[in-house]
């Protein structure tokens, strides 16, 4: 009789898979960017969008936590699953921001290949939250997260191959300067992905 009147788990999978999804949109607005500069604002104003819907949902989630008296996994693990993905989002809108803050008018191939890996790594981000309130797609779900890390190690070599190229081949010292922070900014995005699938897998070794 008395659990009727308790507060029920909330649906905190169902604002899992919207932030999953804001954290995807970002990510492919952010690749456009770097691959359209003429068309830089546009796109920044819609990671900026992303960003600010997906902050909703993390204040959504922690003032339900606050609600709910049987949650579906442990508090903690909720909470640091939903703040480390707004950290993408926030890194995101930092990359956003520095490009059109910095004034930066030509983007490397290097560039396009850490927003790419940024845009892979994202949507596979969203496959393992998607899956997270199901615990018989555990493997499925350790499998995406093992293609989290493998795409945080490429980004790592794209970005050393990229600082090498930088400071050996850019003479001004301004633009170096930019893009050696744009490129640190990308990779820092794949680094808390990886944040993520490590939360995540730690979940899925508890509970499945």
């Amino acid at each position: 009789m008395f659990g009727r009147f308790m507060p029920t788990e909330g649906k905190f999978f169902k604002i899992f898979n919207e932030h999953a999804k804001c954290i995807v949109s970002a990510s492919e607005e952010l690749e456009r960017l770097v691959d359209n500069l003429g068309e830089a604002e546009v796109h920044k104003q819609r990671v900026q969008a992303n960003e600010k819907a997906a902050d909703k949902l993390t204040h959504e989630t922690i003032d339900l936590l606050h609600k709910t008296f049987i949650t579906p996994l442990d508090r903690d693990e909720i909470h640091k699953l939903i703040t480390t993905m707004d950290d993408i989002l926030d890194l995101m809108e930092d990359v956003a921001t520095a490009v059109s803050l910095y004034d930066v008018r030509v983007m490397p191939s290097e560039a396009s290949q850490l927003a790419h890996i940024c845009t892979q790594t994202a949507k596979y981000v969203q496959q393992a939250v998607n899956m997270l309130s199901d615990m018989r797609q555990a493997r499925q779900i350790l499998s995406a997260c093992e293609e989290i890390d493998r795409l945080e190690s490429e980004a790592d070599r794209v970005l050393r191959s990229a600082m090498s190229k930088l400071f050996r081949e850019e003479d001004n010292v301004k633009t170096l300067i930019k893009l050696k922070a744009v490129y640190e900014l990308l990779e820092s995005i794949t680094d808390k992905c990886e944040d993520v699938a490590n939360i995540i897998e730690g979940i899925v070794l508890e509970n499945a």
